[in-house]
């Protein structure tokens, strides 16, 4: 019998950087995005990294029967999109955005985030892109950036892609903790604030519909004359934290809020309100932007399957008392939200969520801009 022998290791010896992963670009990563980490100081944490976990005192709030609440989400095969078109500037918002808007659901200020990027080998440039874009999303939503993991794994993952993951944690009073279930009754108003496209959700239809298009992603957006393909597709999530937490401290009423990610009006809704009532929606209210109008002739997308794939134009849905609505409209408005009267709680019926009317790029245009 043959045997082959062994191979043998080079005759200084093998490195971890001869097997794919770099000890010092990683240092280089961190010692470049220290800036970007100390902007988003807030109090309670100072912006420092380099130690083995970040630190957060909650000894600087002013709380005083505070409870904890945690989120983590990544941006799903949107981030696909960014590495195909190497554009990696904004997805950080995204990861942000998805974590941060599940916290303000349930009435938390977010305090920290913490993110998780991998890939097969570090790439500083981009991956410096992508730290940008996730202190521009702490910034906007008030979080502290106080550490992350980069991991270098060779054969996991192909040339040029990575995956991104979130996490933060937010803090809320008690006795201010969403949803107020007791306190839902049908007669509740349902009040929409505006998206700013699709998000982060439904990216793996959205993509294929592309394929089918024929549409190159540098070519000029169909339904936006003024950008790209992949510039409008990539228009980062909306981050709704600072409008919320000034209207839940300003305005009694707000007994609900439900984040409309994956899952649409449809799954989402019904998360947040107790058995005794449904949800009743007038389609023809929602500001159906061109994006999703393309999205649904060019790929022959159902209106029942674009109500539980995407937003259609609503980010965020507050439940309200209805003698609040309006005090709570002109609060978000005041704030630069755009403010979308969406219907009603009516007694539980046979469907959770109830739809009339339908989808249409005519739909309600409200006045006032939404804010970044």
């Amino acid at each position: 019998m043959v045997t082959t022998p062994p191979s043998q290791p080079p005759e200084n010896g093998l490195t971890y950087a001869a097997s794919g992963v770099d000890i010092d670009k990683g240092n280089q990563l961190v010692k470049a995005i220290g800036p970007l980490l100390r902007a988003t100081a807030r109090p309670g944490a100072d912006g420092a990294i380099g130690g083995f976990g970040g630190l957060f005192d909650l000894k600087a709030l002013d709380y005083s029967d505070p409870l904890l609440v945690a989120a983590n989400d990544g941006v799903g095969t949107k981030l696909k999109l960014a590495i195909d078109t190497d554009r990696h500037d904004t997805i950080g918002i995204d990861l942000v955005a998805m974590c941060v808007n599940d916290l303000i659901v349930q009435g938390a200020e977010p305090l920290f985030f913490l993110d998780y990027f991998a890939t097969g080998a570090l790439d500083l440039d981009s991956a410096q892109d992508v730290v940008k874009g996730i202190a521009e999303g702490c910034r906007q939503a008030g979080a502290a950036l106080i550490g992350g993991e980069t991991a270098e794994m060779p054969g996991i993952y192909a040339e040029g892609d990575y995956d991104l993951a979130g996490f933060s944690v937010g803090i809320v009073e008690r006795s201010r903790l969403l949803p107020k279930s007791q306190e839902i009754a049908a007669g509740d108003r349902l009040i929409g604030l505006t998206s700013s496209g699709p998000h982060s959700n439904g990216y793996s239809l959205i993509r294929k519909i592309v394929d089918l298009s024929g549409i190159g992603y540098d070519d000029p957006a169909p339904f936006r004359s003024d950008t790209t393909l992949a510039q409008a597709l990539l228009t980062p999530t909306r981050i709704y934290v600072r409008p919320v937490l000034d209207a839940l401290k300003a305005v009694p009423g707000i007994k609900a809020l439900a984040h409309v990610t994956g899952g649409g009006f449809t799954d989402n809704l019904p998360r947040v309100l107790p058995e005794t009532v449904s949800a009743s929606i007038d389609l023809s209210r929602l500001p159906f932007q061109p994006v999703f109008d393309w999205l649904r002739k060019t790929g022959g997308v159902a209106d029942p399957e674009m109500l539980r794939t995407f937003n259609c134009g609503i980010g965020m849905v507050l439940v309200v008392a209805e003698d609040a609505a309006d005090a709570v409209s002109a609060n978000l408005r005041a704030s630069g939200e755009t403010v979308v009267d969406l219907g009603a709680l009516t007694p539980a019926g046979d469907d959770e969520v109830l739809y009339r009317g339908a989808l249409s790029p005519n739909g309600a245009a409200p006045t006032g801009a939404p804010s970044r």
